[in-house]
């Protein structure tokens, strides 16, 4: 299963113990479901859990069963409700006219309560949301045909202390998620903390492997300068030896010339403690500058 479907899952784990609870959540399914007007309230899904949980939230919200179950072998399953005495009964809980309303607007008063507001959003993703597998990106969404109900939830969402961006992909308009931090806390406040939970493992991984990449990344640039600042000093070096004795140079570069000859490979700070008495390794580097001023000459 995806994680998508795992969050899914988990959140069609929860109990119905509230009435409100469940009106609030079907309320969601159904204005991001497949189609909600006076002909019929459709939702169409592919995962299992919201299969065997949808019948149970109309049971408990209303008293009432779907029309229309899902055919066997059918990979999206649809539930619908057709009769119309059936579709009054949603339309006078959720204070909607279809004779007097154009467009779906939501009824904030049948969402005062916070725990009503989070089972509307988590209706809203079982049927009409994604979320990525936070391994391969951070991206999650919500899905609706109505304008102005997508407008709707966007001012919900900044209530709850969201601020998710907003776009148009064909008939559909889409609230979305970019930043780990806020789908893991709107997973989890939904009611999927085992989601939420694996989506920040995956984060800290995903940070601990860019950091060592880049530790790894940054030591072996710093060695290349290291390599090639000693092949510089060497060859400077060898332009003094070219010319005169090593011998001739004043004690304290004569030795710093033998011990860079000697030992090629080692750094600064080592050939400082070779030295007799050991020197920092910015006194070694100064002296290594005067003998390329030397070379230069």
């Amino acid at each position: 299963m995806s994680f998508s479907g795992d969050a899914k899952a988990e959140l069609c784990r929860l109990s119905l113990t509230r009435k409100c609870c469940a009106q609030a959540e079907c309320y969601g399914a159904f204005l991001f479901g497949n189609r909600f007007d006076q002909r019929e309230a459709r939702v169409v899904t592919e995962s299992e859990a919201l299969c065997a949980r949808l019948p149970a939230l109309l049971k408990k919200g209303f008293h009432l069963t779907f029309d229309r179950l899902p055919e066997p072998g059918e990979t999206k399953r649809v539930f619908a409700l057709t009769r119309s005495d059936k579709l009054d009964e949603l339309f006078d809980a959720f204070g909607y006219d279809p004779a007097q309303s154009v467009a779906h607007h939501v009824n904030f008063a049948v969402l005062e309560e916070d725990h009503c507001r989070w089972a509307f959003f988590r209706g809203a993703f079982l049927a009409g949301g994604s979320v990525t597998d936070p391994t391969k990106g951070y991206h999650l969404e919500l899905s609706t045909t109505h304008l102005s109900v997508h407008r709707e939830l966007l001012h919900l969402l900044g209530e709850a202390g969201f601020e998710p961006k907003s776009v148009r992909r064909g008939a559909n308009y889409l609230a979305y998620f970019k930043r780990s931090e806020d789908i893991a806390d709107f997973l989890a406040r939904m009611g999927a903390p085992l989601a939420a939970m694996e989506l920040m493992n995956a984060k800290a991984e995903k940070d601990l492997r860019g950091g060592v990449n880049r530790r790894v990344n940054c030591d072996a640039a710093n060695l290349d300068k290291a390599v090639d600042a000693a092949q510089e000093q060497l060859e400077a070096i060898r332009r003094l030896q070219a010319r005169m004795t090593l011998e001739d140079l004043p004690p304290k570069l004569y030795e710093a010339a033998k011990l860079r000859l000697a030992n090629p490979d080692l750094t600064l700070t080592e050939l400082g403690e070779l030295c007799r008495p050991p020197i920092t390794k910015s006194t070694f580097k100064y002296r290594l500058k005067k003998l390329a001023e030397l070379s230069e000459r």
